[in-house]
């Protein structure tokens, strides 16, 4: 119980991201292209719960003065380091294979991913802005393996909508954590130093901007005559409210509840899971 906690499955709702160049491609009825999507999606969940375990042993000295990371499994000791090192390199061996069979491209991206995460792990982590780009980045190669990787060409704004979402998650995450230091004193600052180059206004005003970039983006995207000749519809736009609503919800759960973490954030609260279902559902109606 104590490994799949640290392989931290809720996190590969993150991997959602791949399937991005699958549902708005036009490609949904071809068996190939989603057997190789699905390839995709199982090696970033195996590779990012590879990531996870790297960084909780790099940090395991500073998650046990954290409030709610002390519990993790290498910092409370349930898990020592020889079993952890074993699983991260299972799962990265295995990830690296699973990407490979989908396509050499997809395997390139993954192995990209890992060093990317490596390095910010290393230190680039403390750099304030350029972390969130680096996450960003982290979560635009997953919709880069969901669509280049496979044969898919992504629309544009459909790439810069899923760029600016990203960075969006980035800055709320961080404000979030922010809400935590405040909270818990120096404790919080302690475990995450880039935390002390950020403040309450300045992370309010990034995610305001990259909120609205999304919202401005994914509205092009709908009305775009190249995403209407593509699906047949210029209905995507009644899909706009559920993405608003969506953004909305998620700025109020990280003023109200906190929560540095948005995998859990997404799939504990109800409104959120509603909304993304509704949009899903409509979306598909729409374009399928």
């Amino acid at each position: 119980m104590q490994l799949l906690k640290l392989l931290r499955p809720h996190q590969w709702v993150k991997n959602g991201f791949v399937f991005i160049g699958l549902l708005f491609g036009g490609v949904g009825d071809n068996g190939a292209l989603r057997g190789k999507v699905l390839l995709a999606a199982a090696a970033f969940c195996l590779l990012s719960s590879c990531v996870y375990i790297l960084n909780d042993i790099f940090d395991r000295t500073a998650d046990r003065a954290h409030p709610l990371k002390r519990g993790r499994p290498l910092a409370s000791g349930a898990v020592g380091l020889p079993q952890a090192l074993a699983l991260a390199l299972a799962c990265a061996i295995a990830g690296l294979a699973l990407g490979a069979a989908a396509s050499a491209s997809v395997a390139l991206m993954l192995l990209a991913y890992l060093l990317l995460n490596l390095a910010y792990s290393a230190g680039l982590k403390h750099i304030a802005i350029l972390d969130v780009f680096i996450i960003a980045a982290g979560f635009m190669l997953r919709i880069f393996a969901g669509t280049w990787g496979v044969g898919i060409a992504p629309s544009q704004w459909l790439l810069l909508c899923g760029l600016l979402l990203t960075i969006f998650l980035g800055f709320a995450k961080r404000r979030a954590e922010l809400l935590v230091s405040e909270g818990d004193g120096a404790g919080g600052a302690a475990q995450r130093p880039v935390l002390d180059d950020y403040s309450p206004a300045l992370l309010d005003t990034m995610m305001a901007i990259s909120a609205a970039g999304v919202v401005v983006s994914y509205s092009l995207y709908t009305v775009s005559p190249d995403t209407i000749q593509l699906h047949h519809t210029d209905k995507l736009i009644y899909t706009l409210p559920f993405v608003l609503y969506g953004i909305f919800r998620y700025i109020f759960l990280v003023h109200r509840r906190g929560g540095e973490d948005p995998a859990s954030t997404l799939i504990s609260d109800a409104h959120l899971l509603a909304t993304g279902a509704a949009w899903l559902c409509v979306t598909l109606w729409l374009i399928w």
